[in-house]
């Protein structure tokens, strides 16, 4: 049986007088107390063994909760007398832990398929798989990269360096863990998951991320916490979760979102076109999905190799979140049919069901995230992109940047100047 770790000693000095006389976790979000939305969060997924490391004011946790039996679970607890940071008090409760456990810091609203989660963490068989998730701010924030087998290849702490790109995916503060990673933690030491212990394990172990567009939001500062209680009230936290149907916009890349009318296989080649961080912007504000579906046949002619691509997705991922913005996901497809170029990549060189106006990326986002195709819709400036949405069964938008659909004779449903004027449309729509 999975257990799992709460981290519930934190002071919450950024809230300031909210956590004078109250610990931060005990906050309400509703009517209820953080902790114990966390509670009910893990009840639900059948885990009902629970160990919560406090420290400051622990006695109001204790008081309330006390064995949990009234809460359906139990609880014991672990009181740091010295806080031991996001990773120190494990080593204090390392015979409770024989199995894989899951780790939950406790200033996380947090509203996701925890059983998506753990398939994932036995699947992969690493020592510690972490959810993982874009924001809109990754300039200031811890990042993770991973590759294509989900295995986190590096840790970027931030400040990060100016005219660089990192791959705009975010420690979310919920962990699946083997207890094999209590060795790397020393005992009575003050260390932390983000700082310290997860960048060794890079180098000596396997991680894994976990990406997911649930709900999983800190509230650690008043703004933060405003947000989640506007979410909470507005029924936004429980939508998000992927038991839940989504809807998505899906974007076609060049010529949509960036000013391409042929392929772009260098980084200082990519820009974006006017209007488009503010359009997914626009997209994020709304409960749509933003995924960007694209054919990169670039790699398959031998232009480029799937790491140039790769860093150009950085890059876009990068100017978006300095405007504010964010993409949930990248689908993007390397082949092409025909032969005759020079210096062709013949692995890529196939027939394939991923390369538009095929629909094999839109079924792969699909199954990722839950989404009911009928109700989304597709942005693109090619017969490519009206065609894979009509094909898919989704609501098709034409924007007359890039090939301003005028390269074949597939119609769109709506057609629109740029894709800020598209998605203003899908918004207004909906409402």
């Amino acid at each position: 049986m999975v257990k799992a770790v709460i981290l519930a000693g934190g002071k919450g000095e950024r809230l300031g007088s909210l956590t004078r006389r109250i610990p931060k976790p005990m906050l309400k979000i509703g009517n209820l107390p953080l902790l114990e939305h966390q509670i009910n969060l893990l009840k639900k997924y059948g885990i009902k063994e629970i160990a919560m490391i406090t420290g400051y004011l622990s006695e109001v946790i204790e008081s309330y909760f006390k064995d949990g039996k009234n809460f359906g679970v139990r609880i014991s607890y672990f009181k740091e007398e010295n806080p031991l940071g996001t990773a120190g008090g494990l080593k204090e409760i390392k015979n409770k832990l024989k199995n894989d456990f899951l780790l939950l810091y406790g200033d996380v609203m947090a509203n996701l398929d925890i059983n998506g989660l753990i398939k994932f963490h036995k699947k992969k068989g690493g020592i510690a798989s972490l959810a993982l998730h874009p924001n809109d701010h990754p300039q200031d924030s811890d990042l993770a990269e991973i590759n294509q087998d989900k295995r986190i290849a590096s840790f970027h702490a931030k400040p990060h360096p100016e005219n660089k790109y990192f791959q705009n995916l975010v420690n979310a503060g919920l962990y699946a863990l083997s207890p094999k990673i209590i060795k790397y933690i020393k005992r009575g030491a003050k260390a932390d998951f983000g700082k310290d212990v997860f960048p060794k394990l890079v180098s000596e172990d396997k991680i894994y991320g976990y990406v997911t567009a649930e709900y999983l939001k800190d509230m650690g500062t008043p703004l933060r916490l405003a947000e989640v209680r506007k979410d909470y009230k507005s029924g936004k936290i429980f939508r998000l979760n992927r038991e839940n149907k989504r809807r998505a916009i899906f974007l076609d890349r060049d010529g949509t979102i960036n000013d391409a009318l042929r392929d772009v296989c260098r980084l200082k080649d990519f820009k974006l076109l006017p209007e488009s961080a503010e359009a997914i912007k626009k997209i994020n504000g709304s409960e749509f999905l933003a995924i960007v579906i694209t054919n990169q046949p670039a790699i398959a002619k031998g232009l480029c190799a799937i790491d140039d691509i790769e860093k150009i997705h950085k890059k876009m991922g990068w100017l978006l979140g300095k405007a504010g913005a964010k993409l949930d996901a990248i689908y993007y497809c390397p082949h092409h049919p025909d032969r005759g170029f020079t210096g062709e990549n013949l692995s890529y060189k196939i027939k394939c069901d991923c390369r538009k106006p095929e629909i094999g990326m839109i079924i792969r986002a699909k199954n990722d995230f839950n989404i009911n195709l009928k109700e989304s819709y597709f942005v693109g400036d090619s017969w490519r992109d009206i065609l894979c949405g009509k094909k898919a069964g989704i609501t098709t938008l034409g924007v007359k940047t890039g090939k301003g659909c005028r390269d074949g004779n597939a119609k769109p449903d709506y057609f629109f100047k740029n894709l800020n004027q598209a998605v203003n449309f899908i918004i207004k729509k909906i409402k």
